[in-house]
């Protein structure tokens, strides 16, 4: 029996969950659909600086399944920039931080710096 699967800690939501070329139709041939934690380990560790194993503490889940979401994100992000096709990010199995910076790593948590509202301190969602 495997073991269950761990929600992924996300700390903050993109302000925009769509990006591409401005004429291109949206259908599903032309979009690419990347999860909000495979968004996140790009942010960790593209954007922030983090390595695998602090992203992975920062998630809490393991390195190598950073390694994992983190390949499939930029496989992902390439697909969308080389073939001119609209990137999707929604769904996925996350969970928001609480906001209070407890567990968020080095710098803090950046839940406060989010353009977005929140309805509940802590929402999961679904897989997609």
């Amino acid at each position: 029996m495997p073991r269950p699967r761990k929600c992924r800690r996300v700390c903050c939501l993109p302000d925009s969950n769509r990006f591409g070329p401005l004429d291109s139709p949206l259908d599903t041939e032309n979009t690419v659909n990347m999860t909000v934690d495979e968004y996140e380990t790009i942010r960790l560790i593209d954007l922030d600086g983090f390595t695998q194993e602090e992203c992975a503490n920062q998630m809490n889940i393991s390195r190598t399944t950073v390694q994992g979401i983190y390949d499939e994100a930029r496989k992902k992000l390439a697909k969308s920039l080389v073939n001119g096709n609209v990137l999707w990010i929604e769904g996925g199995e996350y969970q928001l931080c609480d906001g209070r910076g407890n567990g968020c790593g080095r710098g803090g948590c950046r839940r406060h710096r989010c353009g977005r509202g929140f309805e509940e301190d802590i929402r999961t969602e679904g897989r997609k």
